[in-house]
């Protein structure tokens, strides 16, 4: 329907009913699960048992809340770390790429791109299974010719941060490169004209244009690597992110505390992205 075009109140209504459908569809799970990380019960369903701030605050032997389990909070802590790792990395890389496409020309560039490109169409399964396969060969050759150990290639968080990155630098190389696309290089070239070096010109004007797109950019590595499961599976060691403690949790029986540490997960998700929306506006 066009909304320009006259059209039946029938018409209307039914578009009307389908948008609310649709973001109830959507909006319906995360408010119930929500709502029972305040249910008086050791588990999830109904009946509802009543208000309780349990699954957050509490520290005694029958229950302990999010912020007194300290396996939760070290996963917490872990993801937090991983996360601001990758981000700084992809955003670096990102920003090299985005140069890189964008300004230069060189054989095989099309082939190059279209290989950066590859990580967003693999699974995260098989990508973080590929990651450990090359990453562990490496290690086993080098134990078995070399007798070094290269523990940092074995399951744990350095491949976890190469496994993120690899999926999570595409993802921003394309959200800077649409920023830099944009840019008007004559004033760069003014900068130049008054004296400024390539470098000193990148810094002050190119880089300050960007800086949306490096929010942006950072903001959803961060998102994207602090909530990631499939590719952090395949490589996770002793060190359990968050994810995988909550999936560790589950397989043993889910209770409100997991309803409680989503809910947190929700609020920061969302108060990063008005953030993000924020400092766009502002900029």
């Amino acid at each position: 329907m066009i909304p320009t075009l006259p059209g039946s109140v029938g018409l209307r209504a039914a578009l009307v009913a389908y948008v609310a459908l649709f973001f109830a569809y959507l909006a319906a799970p995360l408010i119930i699960v929500g709502l029972f990380a305040f249910n008086d019960s050791r588990f999830p369903a109904l009946p509802w048992n009543g208000f309780t701030w349990d699954w957050f605050f509490a520290s005694g032997p029958e229950r302990t809340g999010v912020f007194h389990d300290r396996a939760i909070l070290r996963s917490i802590a872990t993801s937090a770390w991983v996360a601001g790792f990758v981000t700084v990395l992809a955003v670096l890389f990102a920003t090299l790429n985005a140069f890189l496409f964008e300004r230069h020309r060189f054989p095989g560039k099309s082939a190059l791109y279209v290989c950066m490109l590859l990580p967003l169409v693999i699974p995260g399964v098989i990508l973080g299974i590929s990651i450990l396969v090359f990453a562990s060969g490496i290690a086993n050759h080098a134990d078995e010719l070399l007798a070094i150990e290269l523990d940092f290639l074995r399951p744990g968080l350095v491949l976890v941060v190469l496994g993120q990155f690899a999926f999570l630098t595409t993802i921003a190389t394309l959200i800077i490169s649409a920023r830099l696309r944009k840019f008007d290089r004559s004033l760069e070239e003014a900068a130049l004209n008054l004296g400024a070096t390539p470098f000193v010109a990148i810094m002050t004007v190119t880089l300050p244009y960007l800086r949306p797109a490096l929010v942006g950019a950072a903001l959803v590595c961060f998102l994207m690597s602090f909530e990631n499961f499939n590719t952090t599976l395949m490589l996770v060691g002793s060190d359990a992110p968050l994810t995988i403690t909550l999936f560790s949790r589950l397989r043993e029986g889910a209770t409100p505390l997991l309803n409680a540490v989503s809910l947190l997960l929700m609020l920061g998700s969302s108060l990063l992205a008005m953030l993000s929306i924020a400092f766009q506006r502002k900029t």
